[in-house]
């Protein structure tokens, strides 16, 4: 006689479920970048120039604010003619040197831009709000993403009548940070002070921080024993 018995009563079920945390934050670091131009119709005095202007502001840079910033950076680097459509010939010599500066120390944020502005020959490009590579805040969302899978795990099994048994699977779908390139200000400067005049410099930019928000998830599997009466 052949038993008839249903024994899947006992075998466990698995209960798949997502985990996700929106968090919001300060940023830590603020990251600016600063052309130095300098233009000639002779490429010797065009480069001269333009070496003399990135170490006034590299020298700057480091005396007055070296302990507020996070890196300091050259990128970029281009001495080059102008070309001219209408006479198909080459005109004066243009050349170009890209400083990258990330700040740490947000107290001296406003007056380290302006000044660096009030320089002859510069451009600056930025503000761009960002959280370290390492911030606490990532650890933070993604423990909350695990809790929140492992609320919602229990809450199915609790309605059917379960009880989780054992973690199967674990893994992390997704981190990302929102709220760093925007909103940006782009400011220009390329300023010739006149001799004899005092200058204490330009006033401080009042700059407000753009708020992160960082997102985390997770999906997981669990085992749990079957459910009561449904």
């Amino acid at each position: 006689m052949t038993d008839q018995t249903d024994h899947s009563a006992g075998n466990p079920i698995v209960v798949s479920v997502r985990g996700e945390a929106n968090l919001e934050a300060d940023p830590e670091l603020c990251e600016f970048a600063v052309t130095v131009t300098a233009r000639d119709k002779d490429r010797r005095t065009a480069l001269e120039q333009l070496t003399k202007r990135n170490k006034e502001l590299l020298d700057q840079i480091k005396a007055d604010y070296g302990d507020a910033l996070e890196k300091l950076e050259t990128g970029r680097f281009s001495v080059y003619p102008e070309w001219r459509k209408r006479t198909d010939k080459t005109g004066p010599y243009q050349g170009t040197v890209r400083i990258r500066l990330v700040v740490k120390d947000f107290a001296v944020l406003g007056e380290m831009i302006t000044r660096i502005a009030d320089g002859e020959g510069r451009a600056i490009d930025g503000p761009y709000w960002t959280l370290r590579r390492d911030s606490e805040v990532y650890r933070k969302a993604r423990t909350e993403a695990v809790g929140e899978a492992v609320r919602r795990a229990r809450e199915y099994a609790d309605a059917l009548g379960s009880q989780l048994t054992a973690l199967l699977e674990l893994a992390d779908t997704g981190l990302s940070t929102a709220g760093s390139p925007a909103p940006q200000a782009r400011m220009y400067a390329m300023a010739t002070r006149g001799g004899g005049i005092v200058d204490d410099g330009p006033p401080a930019l009042d700059l407000e921080p753009t708020r992160q928000s960082v997102y985390a998830a997770v999906e997981a599997r669990f085992s749990a024993t079957q459910p009561g009466e449904l």
